[in-house]
């Protein structure tokens, strides 16, 4: 196995998609993600994951039970499994982040351009236990 490696921050900041999986193991998935201004992820709980964010550039919200917490470049945040939480890009720009799921949330591989490509998706791309390698 060769794992991961990358130059996450540039990776992060060339991101486009809303959405993309960039690796898949048993335990751990790392995702990109960009929110343009007004944007969220949508409100959601996971109950079997916990979940890291990595603001990388712009500026937004971070919902954890109904606590709003300012974030910005180089923030990290952790959601604990069945914390309510949602990501909000109430800036005006971009909001380019990574995020680490463990255990894996996402199908390995999936992108999705936009929110609502994603929204028409989420019933088809719940992590089916394939990992990357």
């Amino acid at each position: 196995m060769k794992g991961y490696v990358d130059d996450i921050q540039a990776r992060t900041l060339e991101n486009e998609d809303f959405r993309r999986v960039l690796y898949t193991g048993k335990n751990l998935q790392l995702v990109l993600m960009t929110l343009p201004p007004g944007c969220d992820i949508g409100e959601e709980v996971h109950d079997d994951r916990d979940q890291f964010f990595r603001i990388e550039e712009g500026s937004g919200t971070i919902m954890i039970d109904g606590k709003a917490n300012k974030v910005e470049d180089d923030f990290a945040v952790i959601v604990p499994a069945g914390a309510r939480h949602n990501v909000i890009n109430d800036g005006d720009a971009p909001l380019k982040l990574y995020t680490i799921y463990g255990p894996p949330e996402h199908r390995d591989g999936v992108v999705h351009k936009d929110k609502e490509q994603a929204e028409r998706d989420h019933d088809n791309d719940e992590w089916n236990g394939e990992t990357t390698e």
